[in-house]
């Protein structure tokens, strides 16, 4: 991928909740250096950016480490949710390319999109960095006049030496 500086990037609830995993499986602690690593090598080189709608998910967690997660990505920028954003989050959902929750997955690529940010940083393989609907997504987008943004995990930017 050709990344560049000052591309802004929506991190999603998956982010924090991996970089501050209370699991101790092989796959979440993978995850946990991964996303940490990512963290203190790449945040620093993007405009980051999230919405309320992590914060809400984030709040909902009942764990000693929801306030760290919700501190990690305070003072970034907030994206606003409008009922145009709510709009686009349930075409994804009518087109069934997302779950039927228009509070969850759908709602974060909204926001990405209408608000025009180049990527989504995630760990949800299955309904946001899947392949099978990353196109699917972008031709709704393009349908919709918005632009296409990638869809990405913290492993997708480094390299062979990282």
């Amino acid at each position: 991928m050709n990344w560049k500086i000052g591309k802004r990037i929506y991190i999603d609830t998956s982010i924090p909740s991996s970089y501050y995993t209370l699991r101790t499986d092989e796959d979440a602690m993978a995850k946990q250096r991964i996303t940490r690593h990512w963290w203190s090598v790449y945040a620093n080189q993007f405009s980051l950016t999230s919405s309320i709608a992590v914060i809400g998910e984030l709040a909902r967690g009942k764990s000693e480490a929801t306030q760290l997660r919700r501190t990690l990505i305070e003072g970034i920028e907030l994206l606003p949710i409008t009922d145009r954003i709510l709009q686009i989050a349930q075409i994804y959902i009518d087109r069934l390319i997302m779950p039927q929750d228009p509070h969850g997955d759908a709602l974060h690529v909204a926001i990405a999109s209408f608000h025009n940010v180049d990527a989504i940083l995630t760990w949800n393989l299955a309904h946001i960095a899947n392949p099978n609907k990353i196109d699917l997504i972008q031709h709704v987008n393009r349908e919709l006049g918005l632009p296409t943004l990638d869809l990405t995990t913290p492993l997708d930017y480094f390299g062979g030496t990282d």
